[in-house]
């Protein structure tokens, strides 16, 4: 069967920032056999995977480069026993809702993190409360430099805060993810679901379209008071703004390009490493 892909594809639905930006071609595989294709088609192309898009700056409006998209598709989910096993362009939404319908607790944090399953595990996502790798078994992953499938252990990749294997190893691609959680009281899954979504509504501008947090913490130090302090909350280039509800985020009020996000980022680390002397480290993959 053809594997389908769209020339000319626009890639705005599919960025959290809403950026308007187009790329040459989009393909989007139903499996593992579809990928291992697109890679073996395109063998001296650069492809550019992009799950949920929630941690990406597209700085370009246009790209010459070809788009693997693992969003709507390559989403698959199984549940065995405490087990679930989730393909790489499953949500974390889609998770957590999974492991709520069988009494699987473990993942109520993760509800309302916007990320795909690769992205969460090549970014390590998670909060005050826990982060991935404390739930994580083992991660099957396709490595380009012998087009090999393998898999890893949680052991074995390396998680930092906001970081992994595979965010350092950029040719070694997630394909799926096994998860162990605890069976647990429905009730109680579901209450947590909800208070761990409205902390997040509380302190983050989700009015406008943007993804999540900007910068790396640095050791002993918060972003957003520093931001605050300099006076950088509502500082705006273009349609990019940092968001007055949580300085530590970039909003996108309207018509926002990835130069204007990307402008306003240097601004804000040349500002806190004037004052600070801090070097502000960027979280969110700029493409």
């Amino acid at each position: 069967m053809k594997i389908k892909s769209i020339e000319n594809f626009n890639l705005t639905a599919y960025n959290a920032y809403r950026i308007n930006a187009v790329c040459a071609k989009a393909w989007f595989p139903e499996n593992e056999t579809d990928l291992l294709e697109i890679f073996s088609q395109n063998k001296n192309k650069r492809l550019i995977i992009l799950g949920n898009g929630n941690n990406i700056i597209l700085s370009k409006e246009y790209y010459e480069d070809e788009f693997i998209i693992l969003n709507g598709c390559f989403d698959k989910v199984k549940v065995n026993n405490t087990e679930i096993e989730a393909e790489a362009g499953a949500t974390l939404l889609q998770l957590s809702e999974t492991a709520l319908k069988h009494c699987l607790t473990g993942l109520e944090i993760f509800y309302d993190i916007p990320s795909s399953v690769g992205g969460a595990v090549v970014m390590n996502a998670g909060n005050k409360e826990g982060e991935i790798k404390d739930i994580l078994v083992k991660v099957r992953y396709l490595d380009l430099a012998d087009r090999q499938i393998k898999e890893i252990t949680k052991e074995d990749i390396g998680f930092e805060y906001r970081n992994s294997f595979f965010q350092k190893q950029t040719d070694k691609i997630v394909l799926k993810a096994w998860f162990q959680l605890k069976k647990g009281n429905p009730e109680q899954i579901k209450v947590k679901m909800e208070e761990s979504k409205q902390t997040r509504w509380a302190k983050q501008p989700r009015e406008y379209p943007n993804c999540g947090s900007v910068f790396k913490r640095p050791p002993g130090r918060f972003v957003g008071p520093m931001l605050d302090e300099l006076g950088m909350k509502g500082f705006t280039i273009g349609g990019a703004k940092i968001s007055e509800k949580h300085s530590g985020f970039i909003v996108n009020t309207g018509n926002a390009t990835g130069k204007d996000i990307l402008a306003v980022i240097t601004e804000a680390q040349k500002r806190v490493k004037e004052k600070f002397g801090v070097d502000l480290e960027v979280e969110q993959r700029i493409i």
